[in-house]
């Protein structure tokens, strides 16, 4: 017997894992069929290999998908979620807890301490470090992303673009260059990436979250909600800052 792994692209949903499985069980030259929707994989089970051809025409059926082999490596599915709870988001809070202390060590040995300036260097350290994680495994971080991101999901290429983007916000405000630009960007980019946030733990879905790339398997989770609000709620602050000013 002869097992690949697959990958799927447009799944979103339990729904449309289901219409794939179905076509692909339902065909003969298939032994077994296992799918995944976090990350869109699929693992396959052969007597005799089938082509890729005739496996794309097998998913057509169920609908607009696209299948191609996973050349990552791995044959394996990906580790599943582990609890909710503090010891989970350790790497996340460590991150964070570091941007804010070197951001306020920043200003040292200024004799008065400004808290535009330790929000400006604030997100620019968070879009810097957390684009890092995320170019770390570009690919890995674009399939994870379109699982809840409401423009991901609907174009693929926006997970491939949205680090190189937080990296150059993470530029701009640490040169403080174009200020109302910048942070009408982080307001608006970040508060839609909220909205899928948001609704996948309103759903109660069990997804990972990909605020750190493929890097940790953290699980979405309120979390994830109050990291991007946080910085929709900085941008916002900066906004009127400079509107008064």
């Amino acid at each position: 017997m002869i097992t690949k792994t697959y990958k799927i692209e447009g799944m979103t949903c339990g729904g449309c894992v289901a219409s794939v499985k179905k076509q692909l069980d339902e065909s003969a030259s298939i032994t077994k069929a296992v799918i995944q929707l976090d990350y869109p994989q699929a693992k396959l089970s052969f007597d005799n290999e089938v082509d890729i051809e005739t496996l794309q025409s097998i998913i057509h059926k169920a609908g607009n998908y696209t299948i191609e082999q996973d050349r990552s490596g791995t044959q394996n599915m990906k580790l599943p979620l582990p609890e909710k709870n503090i010891h989970t988001y350790k790497p996340l809070i460590l991150i964070v807890g570091f941007i804010a202390v070197v951001s306020a060590l920043s200003q040292y040995p200024s004799p008065s301490f400004s808290v535009m300036i330790w929000v400006r260097h604030f997100m620019a350290g968070f879009f810097i470090v957390f684009a890092f994680f995320k170019l770390l495994n570009l690919q890995g971080f674009a399939n994870s992303y379109s699982m809840y991101d409401i423009v991901a999901a609907k174009w693929k290429t926006w997970g491939y673009i949205y680090p190189f983007v937080e990296l150059a916000l993470g530029l701009l405000y640490l040169t403080n260059i174009a200020p109302l630009v910048t942070n009408l960007s982080t307001f608006l980019i970040l508060g839609i990436s909220s909205i899928g946030v948001i609704k996948s733990n309103l759903d109660k879905r069990k997804i990972k979250c990909a605020c750190l790339g493929d890097v940790f398997n953290l699980p979405m989770s309120t979390v994830t909600i109050v990291e991007d609000l946080s910085m929709v709620g900085m941008s916002l602050i900066m906004l009127l800052q400079n509107r008064i000013l």
